[in-house]
């Protein structure tokens, strides 16, 4: 049985912030990623493969808006396009990672599986929706999806436009864990939790139904991590270190890092909500659950070990 790293992909590994979102960008930026994996299979590592979905998300209830208005196309629930997007992204990554492991001559099957998540449906975030998906809206169009649909929207602090906003409550556990445990330690790589998995509930008559939710990616896959007990669990971003003092003139990066000590600099402020502080807190998820550490690094990092932040206990 091989050792485990689930390795959480960043949202600009598969699209640039400076790019329209092309099949043929996102494939690009896809292969340019994965093949950066490779390492950790070559230390014989078992590998499971998490990811964002926020553009295609966005991109899909886009066309759920497009289809009821021009065509009457009935419209798919949150759940179903967050099912939708972790089916088109994880066949773009399964494609390019063959390629690669075809190129590099290693005989290694890959799998991409759906994966639903149960939430609780009384986690506070369902009365505080905060999570922004999809694109921006002028006031006025905002007032009337509000009014017919019954949809949520804030008005974006950079004054872009107004966004709808979901719930994105906590994880608690991963459906299909016990599958992806034995498929990765094995040896297939499997791709998984896509977009933090696709959130459901179970009713009082013990159904499994979906939700309109979104779930954090780096929550839900350090949630994954440590239920699967993974020797070791990625974030990679855009950075090659995590920053304390960030963007001033103090500005330290962070290498080897005792969980005590992460925890302090995150109750003290250190990381912006709406960039490193999740990726914070789902890495120090993991080293508590498990005893075993996070690294917080960019792709390219991943050729040298002993790279990036390290949280340890």
């Amino acid at each position: 049985m091989k050792k485990l790293a689930v390795v959480a992909l960043g949202g600009n590994a598969l699209l640039r912030g400076n790019q329209t979102g092309t099949i043929r960008q996102q494939e690009k930026n896809t292969y340019n990623t994965c093949i950066n994996l490779i390492n950790l299979l070559k230390n014989d590592y078992g590998l499971v493969i998490t990811h964002g979905n926020g553009p295609q998300v966005g991109n899909i209830l886009l066309r759920n808006e497009a289809g009821f208005n021009s065509y009457k196309i009935p419209r798919m629930p949150l759940d179903i396009c967050v099912a939708d997007s972790q089916g088109g992204i994880g066949y773009m990554i399964e494609r390019q990672l063959k390629n690669i492991l075809n190129e590099q001559n290693i005989n290694c099957n890959v799998i991409t599986l759906i994966s639903e998540v149960i939430v609780d449906l009384n986690d506070p975030a369902f009365k505080n929706p905060t999570k922004p998906i999809g694109t921006f809206f002028i006031k006025e169009e905002a007032e009337l999806l509000m009014k017919n649909n019954g949809f949520v929207f804030e008005e974006d602090t950079q004054k872009r436009g107004w966004r709808r906003v979901v719930p994105s409550p906590e994880p608690l556990e991963i459906i299909n864990k016990n599958v992806i445990k034995e498929l990765a330690a094995e040896g297939n790589i499997v791709i998984t939790a896509g977009g933090g998995g696709i959130p459901v509930f179970l009713d009082s008559k013990n159904q499994y139904q979906g939700v309109e939710a979104v779930i954090d990616k780096d929550i839900a896959s350090s949630l994954l991590a440590s239920e699967i007990n993974a020797d070791k669990f990625y974030i990679l971003t855009d950075v090659s270190h995590v920053y304390i003092n960030f963007n001033k003139p103090n500005q330290e990066a962070l290498e080897t890092v005792k969980l005590n000590d992460m925890i302090k600099y995150f109750e003290n402020g250190e990381f912006s909500s709406g960039s490193m502080r999740p990726k914070i807190k789902a890495a120090i998820n993991f080293v508590q659950k498990t005893g075993n550490e996070t690294i917080i690094t960019e792709a390219t990092q991943l050729n040298n070990m002993n790279t990036g932040t390290r949280i340890i206990p």
